[in-house]
């Protein structure tokens, strides 16, 4: 059997196992939930959490989200990208608090550290949005 990292739980009926990849989908599923956050992950994970994350609701989410998990505590690193006009530094306390939040009461793990690296903004295109305009009144 491969070894997938992750909590191992030895009780007196049997053992309870977490693998990494749980944990990051659950950390993943929580910040992209997040109100202000448009994105998580950069290129390829962002494409795949963009489709995948949409249609399953977990694998995507997961893939763009790197966890280190011990025997009782957890670290998790984020790329996201936020929606213009939030404030970066009140997202990524929410961002911490939903993520936490998640996996600890999931999990039982307890949450040290989450590292959120903000790598772009989006913004509206407005030229889109004109068009889109435009060819509602060709139409009627």
């Amino acid at each position: 059997m491969a070894d997938v990292g992750g909590n191992t739980e030895q009780t007196g009926r049997g053992t309870t196992t977490i693998a990494d990849g749980v944990v990051a989908t659950i950390a993943g599923i929580a910040i992209r939930d997040t109100e202000g956050v448009h994105s998580v992950g950069r290129g390829a994970s962002k494409a795949i959490g963009a489709v995948t994350g949409r249609r399953s609701g977990s694998s995507g989410a997961g893939r763009a989200v790197k966890v280190e998990v011990g025997e009782k505590q957890t670290a998790i690193d984020v790329d996201v990208e936020v929606e213009y006009g939030v404030q970066i530094h009140k997202l990524a306390d929410r961002i911490r608090t939903n993520a936490t939040d998640a996996v600890e009461s999931m999990t039982g793990l307890e949450v040290v550290e989450i590292n959120i690296n903000v790598f772009d903004v989006h913004v509206p295109d407005e030229d889109e949005d004109e068009e889109d305009e435009g060819s509602t009144a060709r139409v009627r």
